[in-house]
């Protein structure tokens, strides 16, 4: 932990000069853009997968003409064909996944009120007005909504609710478009009779997924909140970018991360 924060002190000490008071905010911003480069070759090989589910699908639907009466039958089938043609049904998810220690990392730095032997001075540190170590709830106590910190918040918030509209309209697009299924687009498991217990809830839910965003901004501290903030708007545009070719647009999964 102490050489994660020394790590963070030092970007900021570069981006002072530029930031000011702000540089430990744009500090996170920096680090989130370096983990989601390091995750992009992840997102590359997820944009490949993507298109070679795709290209199963017309197997597929052949093998829902064969075995649609049957689910279990139908599942195993289409599990048998993605194994066949060397197609995971879940990569997708990788990068999120990748991206877990990274958050949890600026989630614990900036809970806790001691590093090492030492206080925590990064706490203190702000974006604007707002503490990078408080919560919403905190600027809400301090001003309310209109206050200093409450427009801080406001500002993040509208940023999710934009990025998360763009992505409820894409996946509306591609679950309509038949190419998305919301948990792993082209698996097969997307239409016809519910082949996995409790997918079609899933499949329901999964548009409006991107907008539990706006919790995560709201409970977590702030400095973790403009890390998902930052990580959830490249992931948009990266989406955007690497499946601009397939129908209906981008797969969004569920992971507030992205």
């Amino acid at each position: 932990m102490s050489a994660f924060a020394s790590l963070v002190e030092g970007l900021a000490g570069l981006l002072e000069p530029l930031f000011h008071g702000s540089a430990t905010a744009a500090a996170i911003v920096l680090f989130t853009a370096f983990v989601r480069l390091l995750v992009h070759p992840l997102s590359r090989a997820s944009a490949r997968g993507q298109r070679a589910r795709a290209a199963l699908q017309p197997k597929i639907a052949e093998l829902r003409r064969k075995h649609g009466k049957n689910p279990e039958k139908l599942q195993k089938a289409v599990l048998e064909l993605h194994a066949a043609e060397k197609v995971s049904p879940l990569s997708g998810c990788l990068p999120s996944l990748f991206q877990l220690p990274a958050f949890f990392l600026l989630y614990h730095l900036f809970s806790n009120a001691r590093i090492g032997d030492g206080a925590n001075s990064l706490l203190a540190h702000q974006l604007f007005a707002a503490p990078l170590g408080e919560r919403w709830a905190d600027a809400l106590g301090d001003g309310g909504v209109l206050g200093a910190q409450g427009l801080v918040y406001a500002g993040l918030f509208v940023i999710v609710a934009v990025v998360a509209t763009f992505n409820y309209r894409r996946t509306k697009r591609a679950m309509a478009a038949g190419t998305g299924n919301g948990v792993a687009e082209g698996s097969g498991f997307q239409s016809g009779p519910q082949q996995v217990p409790g997918l079609g809830a899933v499949t329901k839910v999964m548009p409006l997924m991107s907008f539990f965003t706006l919790l995560t901004v709201a409970f977590v501290p702030l400095a973790a909140a403009l890390y998902v903030v930052t990580s959830t708007t490249w992931s948009a545009v990266e989406r955007a970018a690497l499946y601009r070719d397939m129908p209906g647009g981008a797969p969004v999964t569920a992971a507030a991360l992205g």
